[in-house]
């Protein structure tokens, strides 16, 4: 991992076999509700539901400071805590959460290469047992929006091509042949991406056992489509799960330093009036 722009974000799987339960570390495994939680976890690690405990699901927002800091103080976590973040889905809402986590200023955030996928396939013991918690007090700052694209801003870039704009929905989503991933409920009017944006599926980030490409590789996935640094980023998805995984990547991994997650992404500009919309096979690299 030592090619990796900021290879301290990355824990692997014997790293947290080791450290779990060291009275400064909280492990947290992230998925869309807490149902594999139940089932086995790893020893020591707390549930947070995306759905309940990371969304504001009423304004359809990420949590306001104030419901950040519950949620850091009831999980045990203060300003100084280590928290390493694991999940599913190759670590989808992992990375959602560490990028709400840098939203709100927290310093020692990690993620766990693999998630959950690598901790169960090299067999290592699961557990079904809650641990108790010690609330914490946390004082959280932000929100630091620069992380963060909001819909004007999106349309501002778009009218300036003043930058790169990566989808990194599945190819069927992106050309519009599908509106959503089959199952999932959160859907649009219309079908297609954002005219100029580049579709690199997150799912290219990742190895087979669910851990991050190496450093030259994901240089030249990225590169491939003219992703390289050299314009400020807008990554996003259908609902911003999956591009926080990307807007990771690319930050942390990669190290471009002008990179946001457009979460709004394509439940709000598939809905809008009058918006902008391409469909079918992306448009030329140089655009």
């Amino acid at each position: 991992m030592a090619d990796y722009a900021h290879p301290e974000v990355l824990v692997s799987t014997d790293w947290v076999a080791q450290h779990a339960n060291d009275a400064n570390v909280r492990v947290v495994e992230v998925d869309v509700d807490t149902n594999a939680y139940k089932e086995g976890h790893v020893p020591g690690a707390i549930a947070w539901s995306w759905t309940t405990q990371l969304s504001d699901t009423v304004r359809r927002d990420i949590l306001n400071k104030h419901q950040f800091e519950k949620l850091m103080g009831d999980s045990g976590i203060s300003n100084d805590t280590t928290v390493v973040l694991y999940g599913d889905n190759n670590n989808w809402f992992a990375a959602w959460a560490f990028w709400e986590m840098k939203m709100y200023g927290h310093k020692d955030v990690r993620i766990m290469n693999g998630g959950r996928k690598k901790w169960l396939a090299e067999g290592r013991e699961v557990s079904t047992s809650e641990p108790s918690l010690a609330p914490a007090i946390y004082r959280a700052v932000g929100p630091d929006n620069s992380l963060r694209a909001f819909l004007d801003q999106v349309q501002a870039a778009l009218a300036a091509r003043s930058h790169h704009m990566v989808d990194v929905r599945s190819p069927q989503e992106f050309t519009g042949e599908i509106l959503a991933p089959p199952g999932l409920p959160e859907t649009c009017q219309r079908g297609g991406h954002i005219p100029h944006a580049r579709n690199i599926p997150w799912s290219k980030a990742v190895n087979e056992d669910g851990t991050f490409k190496s450093a030259e590789e994901l240089k030249a996935l990225y590169g491939a489509e003219g992703i390289d640094g050299s314009k400020p980023v807008i990554a996003y998805c259908r609902i911003g799960e999956r591009s926080s995984h990307t807007w990771f990547v690319l930050k942390y991994l990669l190290g471009f330093d002008r990179v946001q997650n457009y979460d709004g992404s394509w439940t709000e500009w598939g809905n809008l009036v009058g918006a902008p919309v391409e469909r079918g096979a992306s448009a030329a690299k140089t655009a």
